[in-house]
C-alpha cells in the first residue's frame, strides 16, 4: 500500500472514530470488560518486580474511571532505532499509544508513513478533555501537525527539562590534573584530564565508552561552529545536516560534509584512542558504562544534563565520596546551545490501533489525574519512594537506582506540577538549569517541516556511508583522518547528499518566507 492511501486510510479511522466509532469497539468493550491499552516505550524491561507491581496499583484505578487496563511495550536500547520503527510501520493491532519525539523518535517520518492517527480536534476535547485544554490554552498543537493539518501527536510541553548532552566527569581528578578549580571549559582540556588519568589511575579508563557514541566528534563540532543541528532529519543515529543561520536567510549545510572542524574533532579523537582513553574494542563494547564511573573505573560519562542533575550528582557523591562531580556541555565555549523543543517528548496513537478513543481516555488520566501520573511515574510510596517532612521525593533505606528503579519510562506526557522536588536532585540544580536557560537559545525551525518522502532513498544510503566511516573516525580507529574523511566525502556525494541537501534548503527556503528563523 502506497503512503497517500495509508494516510487516506487513517484519516478515516480518525473520522470514523471522532463520530464515536461503534465498529472500532473490541469484544472487551462491548462486553463490558476492562480495555487493555499497550504503551510503547523507550528502554529496557525491568525485571526486579517493581513495574508489575505498580501496575497491580494503578490498573484497578484505570478501571474505575476508564474501564481499561495499561500494560508497557518496551523498546530495548540494543538497535533501538531499526526495532522502533519496524514495530511502528508492522501493522501491529496490539499497539494503542506510542511514545514518539520529533527530533529522536522520527515522529515526522513515521507521521507522514501513515504510522499515527491523525487526531481531529473534536476527538481529543471529547477523550483527552484536560490534555486538550492544557496544550491549546499553550498554542502548542500547531507544532504537532504536518502541512494537511491533521494534529498527529500530544506534546510534552508543559514539563522542564535539559536533555542537551555533554561530558559528565569527576572535579576532584580534573583539579589534579592542573585544571583551576577542577571545572573544564573547553573540550580541548579533556586531553590534560584523560592523560593524567592514563597515568595516576592504571586500572580506570579516561572515559569507558560503549559502542554508538558520537560525543569526540559531535561534542568539539558544536564548541566551534555556530551551526544548528537540523533535528528534523535524522538518518539511524545521526543527524547529516546542519542550518548557518547567521546570515539573511538559513543555509543548509554539514559539519560531515562540509566543515574545516571535522578533521580537527577526528584528529583529536585518534589523539584519545592512541592514548588509550576508551578500551580498544570499544566499537563492539556493550557494557553499562556509568556502573562504571559510579565504581571508579571511568573517569567519564556522557548523557544529557537531566541525567547528570537528577541522578550522576548523587550517585558519584555517594558511591565515590569527595569526586566533585561535574558536567561539561557541548557548545559551552561558544554558546552553542539550545532549549528543548516541545515535541523532544510526545504521545501518538497508532494507527492500527482497534481502541483510539479509550487510549486516549487513558493517557488523559496518566498526564493529569496527580495519583495515576504518581503510579506510573514514582510507583509505590513506601516501597518505591517516600516523601520527606517537607514533602521532597526519596527513597526507602537501602533503595538503590542500579537494582530498585521502576524504568516506567513515560516519556511522552510528564507535568510539572505533579513533579516534587527529589532529595536526590543535585544541589546546585537550580542554578544550573539558570546557567543553561541564559546561555541558551530557543531552536527556531520547530515548525519546518522537510519533505522526507522525496529524500528517504538518499538519507538511506547517506546513513549507510555514515555507519561505515563515523564510528572509525569517532573512536580514532583510521591512520590517516584527512584520508579517511576526503573518502567518506566522496562516498556521500555520490550517495547523492548534495541532492538531499538541496531539497532541504528548498524546504527551508519555502519556511522562511512566513517565520522568522532568527
Amino acid at each position: 500500500m502506497n503512503r497517500k492511501m495509508v494516510r487516506i486510510g487513517a484519516a478515516f479511522a480518525a473520522f470514523t472514530l471522532s463520530l464515536g466509532g461503534a465498529a472500532a469497539c473490541s469484544d472487551s468493550e462491548d462486553s463490558g470488560k476492562p480495555t487493555k491499552i499497550s504503551m510503547m516505550v523507550l528502554g529496557d524491561k525491568p525485571s526486579n518486580g517493581r513495574l508489575e507491581a505498580m501496575l497491580k496499583m494503578l490498573n484497578p484505578r484505570l478501571t474505575e474511571q476508564a474501564n481499561a487496563t495499561l500494560e508497557l511495550h518496551y523498546i530495548e536500547w540494543a538497535d533501538w532505532q531499526t526495532q522502533y520503527n519496524v514495530a511502528l510501520l508492522s501493522g501491529d493491532t496490539s499497539m494503542d499509544l506510542i511514545t514518539t519525539a520529533t527530533d529522536w523518535l522520527f515522529a515526522w517520518e513515521n507521521a507522514q508513513k501513515g504510522a499515527f492517527l491523525p487526531l481531529s480536534d473534536d476527538m481529543l476535547k471529547k477523550e483527552a478533555p484536560k490534555t486538550w485544554a492544557q496544550v491549546d490554552a499553550k498554542g502548542d498543537w500547531d507544532l504537532t501537525k504536518l502541512d494537511d493539518g491533521q494534529i498527529y501527536f500530544i506534546p510534552e510541553d508543559n514539563y522542564t527539562q535539559w536533555t542537551n548532552h555533554g561530558f559528565f566527569y569527576r572535579g576532584d581528578w580534573a583539579k589534579a590534573s592542573g585544571i583551576p578549580d577542577g571545572t573544564i571549559t573547553k573540550f580541548e582540556q579533556f586531553t590534560q584530564y584523560f592523560q593524567w588519568i592514563k597515568k595516576n589511575k592504571p586500572k580506570t579508563y579516561p572515559w569507558d565508552v560503549a559502542k554508538q557514541n558520537e560525543g569526540a566528534l559531535t561534542g568539539y563540532l558544536q564548541g566551534h561552529t555556530d551551526w544548528v543541528t537540523l533535528q528534523e532529519v535524522s538518518t539511524s543515529s545521526y543527524y547529516p545536516f546542519q542550518i548557518d543561520n547567521s546570515g539573511a536567510t538559513p543555509k543548509v549545510t554539514s559539519w560531515y560534509y562540509s566543515s574545516d572542524q571535522l578533521l580537527a574533532a577526528a584528529t583529536e579523537a585518534k589523539q584519545w584512542n592512541d592514548m588509550g582513553v576508551w578500551r580498544e574494542d570499544a566499537l563492539n563494547y556493550d557494557g553499562n558504562t556509568r556502573e562504571e564511573m559510579y565504581a571508579g573505573l571511568s573517569g567519564t560519562e556522557q548523557h544529557h544534563t537531566q541525567t547528570f542533575v537528577t541522578q550522576v550528582v548523587d550517585n558519584m557523591t555517594k558511591k565515590q565520596p569527595g569526586s566533585d562531580p561535574k558536567m561539561f556541555y557541548w557548545g559551552q565555549e561558544n554558546g552553542n546551545v539550545y532549549r528543548d523543543i516541545k515535541t523532544h517528548g510526545a504521545m501518538a496513537v497508532s494507527a492500527n490501533s482497534k481502541h483510539a478513543e479509550k487510549a486516549l481516555q487513558v493517557y488523559d488520566l496518566i498526564r493529569n489525574d496527580k495519583t495515576d501520573y504518581g503510579l506510573l511515574n514514582f510507583g509505590i510510596e513506601g516501597t518505591d519512594y517516600v516523601l520527606t517532612a517537607d514533602g521532597k521525593l526519596d527513597h526507602p533505606k537501602g533503595w538503590d537506582i542500579s537494582k530498585d528503579a521502576l524504568d516506567s519510562n513515560f516519556w511522552g506526557g510528564r507535568m510539572d506540577e505533579f513533579e516534587p522536588t527529589k532529595v536526590t536532585d543535585a544541589p546546585n540544580k537550580a542554578d544550573i538549569y539558570k546557567g543553561l536557560d541564559a546561555a541558551a537559545k530557543v531552536y527556531p525551525f520547530s515548525t519546518l517541516r522537510v519533505k522526507k518522502d522525496q529524500i528517504d532513498p538518499t538519507l538511506t544510503a547517506i546513513g549507510g556511508v555514515f555507519s561505515e566511516y563515523i564510528p572509525q573516525l569517532q573512536y580514532g580507529k583510521v591512520k590517516d583522518p584527512a584520508a579517511t574523511i576526503a573518502e567518506m566525502r566522496k562516498k556521500l556525494k555520490d550517495a547523492g547528499f548534495e541532492d538531499a541537501q538541496k531539497s532541504i534548503q528548498a524546504d527551508v527556503d519555502e519556511w522562511s518566507k512566513t517565520h522568522q528563523a532568527k
